[in-house]
């Protein structure tokens, strides 16, 4: 009879040590993780009761919390809410938090481990509880040529400083309002957020760092410098390009987007194959690097890698193990190679960085109550992409481009702009996607900017029509011109 009961207690004390043990886990470790889900209301009606701190665009608040009288003490409010909502992303009694507003969310109510002399500063003096500021990386100038050049349109656009990785621009069409999903209105925000969940645009998609295209031409800035790197090519090697190129082992095709030979002969330097965005020329490069070639260079560019900006970017990609002829279709940036427009201005930026990449990054500082500076965010190498000599070379490649080639549209005045057209297919009944990549000033770039247009129809040169113009935009508005 005794030896049950002691099978039973000891059965009953297992069982007790391991519920502590998870309620210790769950109450200690996984505190701080269960308080900052989004959709955690309590948690959210307890900081409704605070002021939460600002997100800045220079000295500008873009969000901000103002009192209300009500039970709900604070409501916040977005100034420009579709123009910097990639950014802000929005804070819902509904949804929970989304953006910066998710991702800084300890700043902004104050309950970073950066704010334990302030929150003793205020409890000691009976002050209310006050959230800190982040100050964003932002370009307001950039922001708003990006914005109004994508209007109409479906697509990103992503600025970069490329000396240091600073996102100056992150813009998405369409957007959405976050001040009505940021109200204290239920059923309002319900209804809103179906409207925008229901609309296959996908407005909350965050287009700039998650939206995944087939890079098109575009990919042959990674190409080239993948042919620079093997010392086996340089500017003015000779390619074949004729009017059609005859995929390995395959009765396929791939075709000039403009029907007709690259070159004299059917010959082209590789120079003026980048100029003239000849596939051809750039499909047989490709099975000459190999697959592996390809791969190391996107690699070292920024593809494969999930990047935190600290949003979290969708990890850009080239296949796998492609056949021979999907090698040479994923030169030309086709089959199964996918980018962000994040990830296509760090390969432009990667060029003007004489072939070094930067860790992207959006917040440029963290600020207490007093917008006192706690904490800033230094620059950080991601690697090294091309040598100085090969970043050069291409950089003059892409400034052709520009001045003698398919992207006429991005010049401007007294400035070399260097850049790179690109078009792709994503499906047999559904429109190209128009890219546009660029940096300048070629010699001492200050911005990198990546353009896609996700609706752009059929033409073969939207690249230069429809991306090129709004690329030159956001760079004008960078250099104050």
């Amino acid at each position: 009879m005794n030896r049950p009961i002691r099978s039973i207690s000891l059965v009953l004390g297992v069982l007790l040590l391991a519920l502590l043990a998870n309620i210790t886990v769950i109450q200690v470790v996984l505190a701080g993780d269960y308080r900052d889900r989004p959709g955690n209301q309590r948690n959210l009606l307890e900081e409704y009761d605070r002021e939460r701190g600002p997100i800045l665009v220079g000295p500008n608040p873009v969000a901000r919390s103002v009192e209300t009288g009500n039970t709900l003490t604070y409501l916040r409010e977005y100034d420009n809410g579709p123009l910097y909502a990639p950014i802000t992303g929005f804070y819902s009694l509904v949804y929970g938090a989304t953006g910066l507003e998710r991702t800084e969310n300890r700043v902004l109510t104050g309950r970073s481990s950066l704010f334990v002399v302030d929150r003793a500063e205020q409890l000691f003096a009976g002050r209310e509880p006050r959230g800190g500021a982040v100050t964003t990386t932002i370009d307001a100038r950039a922001q708003r040529a990006a914005f109004t050049g994508l209007r109409g349109k479906r697509g990103a656009v992503v600025a970069i400083e490329p000396a240091t990785g600073r996102v100056l621009a992150s813009v998405q069409s369409p957007s959405f309002d976050p001040n009505i999903l940021s109200s204290h209105d239920p059923e309002a925000i319900r209804e809103y957020y179906a409207t925008l969940e229901a609309d296959p645009a996908k407005p909350l998609l965050n287009r700039p760092i998650v939206s995944l295209n087939p890079p098109g031409s575009t990919f042959k800035v990674v190409t080239a410098a993948a042919a620079l790197a093997s010392g086996r090519f340089t500017p003015d090697s000779v390619l074949p390009g004729p009017r059609s190129y005859n995929l390995p082992d395959s009765i396929k095709k791939i075709r000039n987007w403009n029907g007709l030979p690259c070159g004299p002969d059917n010959l082209v330097t590789l120079r003026e194959a980048l100029e003239m965005s000849c596939n051809t020329a750039f499909a047989w490069l490709g099975n000459e690097l190999g697959a592996d070639a390809l791969r190391t260079q996107a690699e070292a560019m920024g593809f494969e890698t999930s990047f935190e900006i600290p949003l979290r970017a969708a990890a850009s990609r080239f296949p796998a193990d492609p056949d021979d002829p999907q090698t040479a279709m994923s030169a030309i940036g086709q089959f199964d190679v996918r980018a962000t427009a994040l990830q296509m201005a760090m390969v432009a930026a990667a060029v003007g960085n004489n072939g070094r990449v930067m860790e992207p990054y959006l917040v440029q500082e963290v600020r207490g109550p007093d917008l006192a500076v706690l904490k800033t965010t230094e620059p950080t190498a991601f690697g090294e992409a091309m040598t100085p000599l090969n970043a050069v070379q291409l950089a003059d490649m892409m400034v052709g481009v520009v001045e003698d080639g398919t992207g006429s549209n991005a010049q401007i005045p007294g400035v070399r702009v260097a850049g790179k057209t690109g078009t792709a297919q994503t499906g047999n009944d559904n429109p190209a996607v128009a890219w546009f990549i660029a940096f300048a000033p070629a010699e001492s770039p200050e911005v990198a900017v990546a353009v896609v247009v996700e609706d752009a129809g059929a033409a073969e040169v939207s690249g230069n029509q429809l991306a090129a113009p709004i690329a030159r935009s956001v760079i004008e508005a960078v250099l104050r011109r």
